[in-house]
């Protein structure tokens, strides 16, 4: 489907030309048809050869110029209507500066009752006055819904525009900006609105509003028909599940969930007049949402717009700035940055300026934060900009200097707690204010390494503190004597070897722990194996604790340690047998 957006001054005669370009009736309203005149969107369809074009039909009187923005914001071309017999008027020139504002580049010219007067000048004059604007040169037909003349012309016209437009990206994530919400006897809410991009399905879930309020699709309808799945480029009504039709408003949102951010500041970059020389208090026009908005110039064509509201927008989002005051458009937007950082200090201004001339917002925004989610990103509207890790994108330089921060903290811990084992990796972590699996791709380039859930490093041998050391030789020497006489718990409280005294003296490679307050010599497992290897298989822990000339104290553990590390293997009767490489 292609979807096609009528401008023009009141009363030129859209919506007739589009009803004798359909046989529909746009307006549907009881005010519009007492009025006749389009006060809301409406929107038919026809089918020309052998694509479907939809029209969102929309209001030409002046009152009526932002519900014209809400029609024409979501799509990519335009229906360019004057009349014959009264030419161009005031609003056919703040609809193309609407239309020039947002960027549509496609279009059809239609120069209406033709039966009236001399169509010839007023194509001249209304082509001359497009081609000035984004649509460029667009094709121009004269035409007359009276009495049908140039309507063949006008559908071909169509026809070659439907073959040039883009087409719309079917994956993408949905947003639907509402531009009519009301409800259904027997169905509920139903809102209508143009899907740019995306699909929707019946049964999908939906977020609405920035509180991020889930909503079911019970039902869908795209040209009159119901459907089970409708993907862009339609106009679509949208049954909801979970919605009050009074709590929506035109310009609200119906989002593919934690795939957008909301916003209330953006950096733009503006197409018409100069930044410093706008109104200050303006309306900004986004999709169909219109807020007012504050604009602080950042240079001639930059700005930063302060919204009364937030909205949902990515980066490369378009727009355009409204002066209700004045009832012109000064620039239409660009949406640089969705996020922007704040502008506190003199001169801040100025410097975010040279930023966006001269540097990438993604760039500029991952280097901010260090470490950014790469879906985070991309519900902003930007690839990855540099270096990724994992699902992280990570500022350009960062990872060398974490590389550095990373050593010099297990270092400062072993200078300040030398009986400390190192650094624990979640101490490390929460220091760095780093992810998890950013951190594990960050280690091995320091040359630390992992044990037990903290961070050493192997190649500082490690010391013991002089107190701690002349205690552990004491204990040394009385093993050398008798390997497998423990020292007892008194004994080690007299020397001050306590539990983490003991701990350092094991990770250095003095003492072996068996058990907590059990020590040996760093070679006793070793000895052990030995003297176990002359004993008749299998044999007891009786039997161990004679061979070895100990006590029960330290066999048992001794026994159970050999076991853990597959060196012994025990029985279900507890006696034992030596693990060997032949059995």
């Amino acid at each position: 489907m292609h979807v096609v957006a009528t401008a023009g001054h009141v009363d030129h005669g859209k919506s007739t030309l589009v009803k004798a370009l359909t046989g529909m009736e746009p307006d549907r309203l009881g005010e519009e048809r007492r009025r006749g005149l389009t006060i809301d969107l409406g929107f038919v369809w026809t089918d020309v050869a052998g694509q479907t074009f939809a029209f969102v039909d929309v209001p030409g009187h002046q009152r009526f110029v932002p519900t014209m923005l809400a029609g024409t914001g979501p799509v990519t071309a335009v229906l360019f209507v004057v009349a014959a017999d009264e030419g161009w008027q005031a609003q056919s020139s703040e609809h193309l500066a609407a239309l020039d504002a947002f960027g549509v580049r496609h279009g059809v010219l239609a120069v209406t009752k033709a039966d009236r007067a001399d169509p010839r000048p007023v194509l001249v004059e209304a082509s001359e006055r497009l081609a000035a604007s984004s649509l460029g040169r667009v094709p121009a037909v004269a035409v007359s819904a009276h009495t049908g003349a140039g309507i063949d012309a006008l559908r071909a016209e169509l026809a070659t525009l439907g073959r040039e437009l883009p087409a719309a990206d079917t994956e993408a994530d949905v947003r639907l900006w509402v531009d009519r919400a009301f409800t259904v006897h027997g169905a509920g809410t139903v809102v209508t609105g143009t899907l740019g991009a995306g699909r929707l399905r019946v049964g999908d879930e939906l977020v609405f509003g920035r509180d991020g309020r889930r909503c079911g699709v019970r039902g869908l309808q795209s040209l009159g028909r119901a459907c089970d799945t409708v993907e862009a480029v339609a106009r679509v009504a949208v049954n909801l599940r979970g919605l009050d039709h009074r709590d929506i408003d035109r310009g609200d949102a119906l989002l593919t969930p934690d795939a957008w951010r909301y916003t209330r500041e953006i950096d733009v970059r503006l197409r018409g007049d100069k930044a410093e020389d706008v109104n200050r208090e303006l309306t900004v026009h986004l999709g169909a949402a219109a807020v007012p908005c504050r604009v602080r110039p950042l240079a001639t064509d930059l700005a930063r717009l302060s919204l009364s509201a937030e909205l949902p927008l990515r980066a490369g989002d378009r727009g355009l700035l409204r002066d209700p005051g004045q009832h012109r458009v000064p620039a239409g937007i660009e949406v640089l940055d969705p996020r922007p950082p704040g502008l506190r200090r003199r001169g801040a201004a100025r410097a975010r300026a040279e930023e966006l001339a001269h540097d990438d917002p993604a760039a500029g925004y991952v280097r901010r934060h260090g470490v950014v989610a790469v879906a985070e990103l991309r519900a902003l509207g930007w690839e990855v900009p540099g270096s990724r890790v994992g699902r992280w994108a990570v500022a350009d330089g960062l990872l060398d200097r974490l590389v550095g921060r990373v050593r010099d903290l297990v270092a400062e811990r072993r200078d300040r707690d030398p009986l400390a084992p190192g650094l624990s990796v979640e101490s490390l972590r929460r220091e760095l204010d780093v992810p998890d699996d950013l951190l594990a791709a960050v280690l091995p380039a320091t040359g630390l390494v992992v044990r037990d859930g903290v961070v050493v490093d192997p190649r500082r041998p490690s010391a013991l503190p002089d107190s701690v050391e002349r205690a552990v030789r004491v204990v040394q020497q009385r093993l050398e004597q008798d390997p497998f006489t423990a020292p007892e718990a008194h004994d080690l409280a007299e020397l001050g070897l306590g539990p983490k005294q003991l701990a350092a003296a094991e990770r250095a490679g003095r003492l072996v722990r068996i058990a907590d307050g059990v020590v040996l010599g760093p070679d006793a497992l070793e000895t052990a194996v030995r003297v176990l290897a002359t004993l008749p298989e299998p044999f007891t822990v009786s039997q161990v604790r004679r061979a070895l000339g100990t006590t029960r104290r330290v066999a048992v553990p001794l026994l159970e340690r050999l076991d853990a590390e597959g060196r012994t293997r025990r029985a279900p009767d507890g006696t034992r047998t030596l693990r060997r490489p032949d059995r």
